[in-house]
């Protein structure tokens, strides 16, 4: 594919093209300070992830989401957009990018700027019983649950990508969980989307239609390992339409991509933005905005 010049300059005439689809995964968020699963920052996970089964049938597995949860959602929720975040959202000001979809759950494309972003596995910020249907904010669950359990805390031994944190048994043996304040019984649940869990059939249908429609698909830090991402690169590359991809390591897409680059987002991210941004106002090219970013990439 070439050197690594001239494949950044290759990434800025394909997105520059305009009609681009974002496809982004949990890396883009690491430099947010959110770990990702598989990548650099992705910790040696000491346990099981929750389950869509566990959770509905297991109430004292339930308790142990609900306890580990409510201390990481402090991080998720203190964490804010980076750099590789603002640059896709700049991209789609300037009408090169058409839509964004997010492998992601902290709502950070959003809260960056960019607009209609479809969350594939929902947001942490969302709670929903599943009981009544009744949606809620995370912010309001927050509350109670610091109601029903004064002075919780730690010790944390380490934050997990789904925004949660690892506690001992013994520190979550009196954590007290609350049931839905509109129909008083319901059991509450993240709207995020669980291992073992299905995506609705409809967003999936909106992902799909917009990647069908797009000139290029842009991978931004996924490692494409699970099908709920890799599904739509497949049916990209199945009709024909450029797949680029920007990751720190390998991924499960690498064989269907035109475009590949190793390379920390957020300042090749940046960088391209300020690159294509030159090249509508009629400024400097590649050279003077790119070529700073080339030592990240490998």
């Amino acid at each position: 594919m070439g050197g690594v010049s001239e494949r950044i300059e290759e990434l800025a005439r394909l997105v520059g093209g305009g009609g681009v689809v974002v496809l982004s995964g949990a890396g883009l968020s690491t430099e947010s300070d959110i770990p990702d699963y598989r990548g650099p920052s992705g910790p040696a996970r000491r346990r099981t992830p929750m389950t869509y089964q566990m959770f509905t049938r297991d109430a004292q597995a339930r308790r142990r989401y609900w306890a580990r949860s409510h201390l990481g959602w402090r991080n998720v929720a203190r964490a804010a957009p980076n750099d590789g975040h603002r640059a896709v959202a700049r991209l789609q000001r300037a009408g090169l990018v058409d839509g964004v979809i997010t492998q992601n759950v902290d709502g950070l494309h959003t809260s960056a700027g960019s607009s209609g972003v479809l969350e594939l596995h929902g947001r942490l910020a969302d709670v929903v019983c599943l009981d009544c249907g009744d949606g809620t904010s995370r912010e309001e669950l927050d509350r109670r649950l610091s109601e029903a359990n004064p002075g919780f805390d730690g010790p944390i031994a380490a934050t997990n990508p789904d925004g949660d944190v690892d506690l001992a048994d013994a520190a979550v043996a009196g954590f007290q969980t609350v049931d839905c304040a509109v129909c008083r019984y319901g059991m509450l649940k993240p709207d995020v989307v669980f291992f073992g869990e299905t995506v609705p059939a409809g967003r999936v249908t909106r992902c799909f239609a917009m990647v069908e429609s797009a000139r290029l698909l842009l991978v931004l830090g996924s490692s494409l390992t699970v099908m709920s991402g890799r599904r739509f690169v497949l049916r990209a590359a199945k009709l024909g339409i450029p797949v680029a991809i920007v990751n720190q390591g390998p991924t499960r897409g690498d064989g269907y991509a035109t475009l590949r680059l190793d390379a920390p987002l957020g300042g090749l991210l940046s960088a391209l933005a300020d690159r294509l941004d030159a090249d509508r106002s009629g400024g400097a090219g590649v050279g003077a905005t790119l070529t700073a970013v080339e030592p990240l990439a490998r």
